[in-house]
Formats: structure tokens, sequence, C-alpha cells
């Protein structure tokens, strides 16, 4: 049975970095598109990256754009979220998800789309 498995949160000041990790059991990891979504206290989750089977396409929310890097290793089934530039808004539980895609190319934005999620990580950031 698939799982995902994130790791790497904890506390930074403002400013800072942090990257986070998901590790996925299962055999066809390359068969999956991977997100990134998180929920921030008392708001709906939201998302935050995306990455294609292949790691040659991303996407990302407009608010983490140009601060966030989505990365996949296939051969080590890890996906990896590297944030930059920190902020308190940042705050929140970060949910890694895959859905499985004949495609090579495709993104989902969407998390109806993904049927598979890790338990999450938090994130905190203070000012």
């Amino acid at each position: 049975q698939e799982q995902l498995v994130e790791s790497g949160g904890g506390s930074v000041q403002a400013g800072g970095s942090l990257t986070i990790s998901c590790v996925v059991s299962a055999r066809a990891f390359s068969g999956y598109v991977m997100g990134w979504f998180r929920r921030a206290p008392g708001k709906e989750r939201e998302f935050v990256a995306t990455i294609s089977r292949n790691g040659g396409r991303t996407s990302y929310a407009d608010s983490v754009k140009g601060r966030f890097t989505i990365s996949r290793d296939n051969a080590k089934k890890t996906v990896s979220l590297q944030m930059r530039s920190l902020k308190p808004e940042d705050t929140a539980v970060y949910y890694c998800a895959a859905k499985f895609s004949l495609s090579v190319t495709s993104l989902f934005t969407s998390e109806d789309a993904y049927t598979l999620w890790g338990q999450g990580t938090q994130v905190t950031v203070s000012s």
C-alpha cells in the first residue's frame, strides 16, 4: 500500500530557510504527479506547488513563487520543497500529495485531484 511520509518541518525565524521532504513508498513513484499543500491555523488547505512526473514542469502558488522550489528524485522516491525568505504567514502544516498520471507533462493544483496524502509536517515561522 502506498504511503507518503513527510519530514523536515520545524521552527525558523522570518527570513530563514527550511527544506521539507516526502518519501513515497510506491513501486511506480515516477508515475505520480506530486504536490505540496498547506493548512494554516483557521484556514482551508491551499495549494503550494506541484511537479510533473519527470520533474520537467512545475507550478507554484503566487504567494510562494520565487521563494519556494519543488524538486523530486525518482530514484530515491522523494519530493522536496525548499523554502527561502520565509514569512510568518507561511506558518502551516504542510502536506505532501500524489496523483498517478499517464501524462508526463500534467500538473495538478487542485487538492481534489490527489488521491494519496501524507500526515503533514508543521512549519512555524516566527517574526
